[in-house]
């Protein structure tokens, strides 16, 4: 009998740890390679992890709830006396014993091409097409399966997080979803029927949350990036009114017709036609190195709130792209978000940062950069404000920007130019932002 012993693998770059969210599978149970076998939560996403052997479970190594250590041993399988389909490769996933790389579920090749612009005097990239998707196989019924700590009942993460917020003990529900997974509407009827309990000392009042997964990566990178690079904040308020009457135009528009352009869109672009200017806010400051490493490219990085807090998912070679082409990027990025299933991959490596602040009803603030990056612009609320044209009065749609940057990268001359550009474009977007 040979049993091998499953260690928590990186699924993203660096990342130490991660949360046990529930298992697939428990002791008794037969798996196959590949067969999709817990659920993780990183500090940047939610993750399911395939299992790398076909056997059977000996012993749930990590409790749901658990945070675990990159490399620690998380499950048990007994293969029987049969070899290792794939060798053990020290923590690593999906690496086969011939070199290759499996693929991690969720981290699949895509099954649809992406077209993109090509820059200027360069020639349109082929279009590769992927090839077909395998057949779908049939879903087995979810059930709560046993496990070390109890039975872990089927729920995604944003469920999780409500029933948290709310109080409500998952363990007592009976999932009415697909596959009786637990939903939005299954926690809030338990939370409606559960018993209001009576007011006791000031402790029972108080409720504490363990400082983890995204929540705790944002702390930590907020942190570091106030203490290490000096931040400076610059605002700007801009007569947005032709940039709103061209939306309201281009929704009209054939070829805009299935798209949802939104003001966000609009400040997309101008960035990253603004950047073309004033490359230092696209520029990384290396400590180590001594050196200010100048970015070609855009990988636009948009702060998105979600149940699971602060992600911020990137828009790959935003510069290369259409306003229409933006538009469906941010559309499926957002939605993805808030999904809570944006890969580790997907918030890697960006040159700057667009924070939506309009979206909350506020009007401005002093966004704190995100580690590695030069600068982040915030986009406040568009309101009906008075405003002078020609020297009268009128009302007009108005929007405030504010953009931090860092010092050392960016001066403020180079700063100050950088925001009235994006401002400029806003202003008066007909010819610059369209094409």
């Amino acid at each position: 009998m040979a049993i091998k012993q499953f260690p928590l693998p990186d699924v993203g770059e660096g990342l130490t740890e991660a949360e046990i969210l529930g298992w697939r599978v428990k002791p008794g149970d037969a798996v196959t390679v590949n067969q999709v076998i817990v659920e993780i939560e990183t500090a940047k996403a939610s993750v399911e992890l395939p299992c790398p052997w076909a056997g059977t479970v000996r012993e749930l190594l990590a409790d749901p709830g658990a945070t675990v250590e990159v490399g620690a041993p998380i499950i048990a399988i007994d293969m029987g006396g049969a070899e290792a389909a794939p060798a053990e490769n020290g923590g690593k996933i999906g690496e086969e014993s011939n070199g290759r790389i499996a693929t991690l579920v969720g981290y699949g090749p895509r099954t649809t091409s992406t077209k993109r612009r090509p820059r200027k005097g360069q020639p349109a990239a082929a279009v590769v097409e992927a090839p077909p998707a395998p057949e779908p196989q049939p879903v087995p019924k979810a059930e709560p399966v046993a496990q070390a700590g109890g039975y872990v009942p089927l729920a995604k993460p944003p469920v999780r997080k409500l029933a948290k917020d709310l109080g409500v003990d998952l363990n007592g529900l009976a999932g009415t979803g697909s596959g009786g997974v637990i939903t939005r509407e299954d926690v809030r009827s338990a939370a409606g029927a559960a018993p209001v309990a009576p007011t006791a000392a000031p402790g029972a009042r108080e409720r504490r949350v363990p400082i983890k997964g995204v929540r705790k990566a944002t702390a930590q990178a907020m942190v570091t990036s106030a203490f290490t690079a000096p931040h400076v904040t610059e605002f700007l308020t801009v007569d947005v009114t032709p940039m709103m009457e061209l939306r309201e135009q281009l929704k009209s528009h054939p070829e805009f017709r299935d798209v949802k352009i939104t003001p966000l869109a609009f400040a997309a672009k101008a960035v990253c036609l603004a950047v073309r200017r004033t490359p230092d806010v696209n520029a990384t400051w290396d400590e180590a190195a001594g050196e200010i490493v100048y970015k070609d490219y855009v990988h636009l990085g948009i702060a998105a709130a979600t149940p699971r807090g602060l992600v911020v998912p990137k828009v790959r070679d935003a510069d290369q792209q259409s306003l229409k082409e933006l538009a469906q990027s941010l559309e499926q990025l957002t939605s993805t978000a808030r999904e809570g299933r944006t890969t580790p991959a997907d918030m890697l490596g960006g040159t700057f940062t667009i924070t939506n602040v309009g979206v909350f009803g506020v009007d401005t603030g002093t966004p704190i950069l995100n580690p590695g990056e030069s600068a982040i612009l915030a986009l406040g609320a568009i309101r009906d404000m008075p405003w002078v044209v020609d020297g009268q009065v009128v009302p007009r749609k108005v929007c405030q920007l504010a953009l931090s940057f860092d010092h050392r990268v960016v001066d403020g001359q180079q700063g100050s130019q950088f925001l009235a550009d994006v401002g400029a474009l806003l202003a008066n977007p007909a010819m610059a932002i369209t094409y």
